[in-house]
């Protein structure tokens, strides 16, 4: 393994490890703050509740993509398949890699798939 792919190794998994406490954390704090707003409020106060219970949860959501992303690219690692782009076969720019080490797409590729989806 070369000093950038063991570079963007140790970035994933430090990625990983935040992620997992933030998701543990945030996790842990919702519990808390449902059993705290049981059975208190009126109406409007469980609808604020539910808000934010669908917030959070859109936001789980978005960390729970990441994480996967990024097991996805430790595996591509061991794999030794990190660094290349799913569609293409051609290697992914060390400057995108840095900037997103879980990316799967070069710019080019990821261009395209972008217009041809319209974002």
């Amino acid at each position: 393994m070369d000093a950038f792919t063991q570079e963007m190794e140790q970035k994933l998994l430090e990625a990983r490890e935040e992620l997992l406490r933030k998701l543990n954390t945030e996790g842990d704090d919702f519990r808390s703050e449902a059993q705290a707003s049981s059975g208190r409020g009126d109406s409007s106060d469980l609808a604020s509740d539910e808000g934010a219970y669908r917030k959070m949860e859109a936001l789980n959501a978005m960390d729970a993509k990441k994480l996967k992303a990024i097991e996805n690219a430790l595996k591509r690692i061991s794999d030794g398949k990190y660094g290349y782009c799913l569609q293409c076969g051609k290697k992914i720019p060390e400057g995108r890699l840095r900037a997103i080490p879980e990316a799967v797409l070069c710019v080019d590729c990821k261009a395209e798939n972008e217009r041809m989806s319209g974002n």
